[in-house]
């Protein structure tokens, strides 16, 4: 029973990878690593404006409590933030299970 189990548990591996290929590979670009510097210094933008925009409102409030706009504006960097990191690592995944097709590269220069 258990060899069967194993047995289906591959072979749904492998039908989810050639499924997940068959749709992902014709819509995106053939991606290298230089390609994803412009995505990695957008989630890092995003990063920073979050933490600064928390920083700027524990300053502008003197450590009292915020008004419901300030943390509006918290929530909503948050969300950007928290959507691209969500993003990345759901192509984090696409890349690592070969969804896709990859060139070979070299790193991305620092912005």
């Amino acid at each position: 029973m258990q060899t069967m189990k194993n047995r289906m548990l591959i072979e749904l591996e492998r039908i989810r990878k050639d499924i997940n290929r068959e749709v992902i590979n014709p819509l995106v670009p053939e991606l290298s690593l230089a390609d994803l510097g412009p995505l990695l210094t957008m989630v890092a933008n995003a990063r920073a404006q979050y933490v600064k925009t928390l920083l700027d409102l524990a300053q502008s409030t003197e450590g009292e409590a915020p008004q419901v706009e300030q943390v509006q504006a918290l929530r909503d960097q948050r969300f950007i933030f928290e959507e691209l990191v969500a993003a990345t690592n759901a192509l984090e995944t696409v890349i690592q299970r070969e969804y896709m097709d990859v060139k070979d590269s070299q790193r991305p220069k620092p912005a």
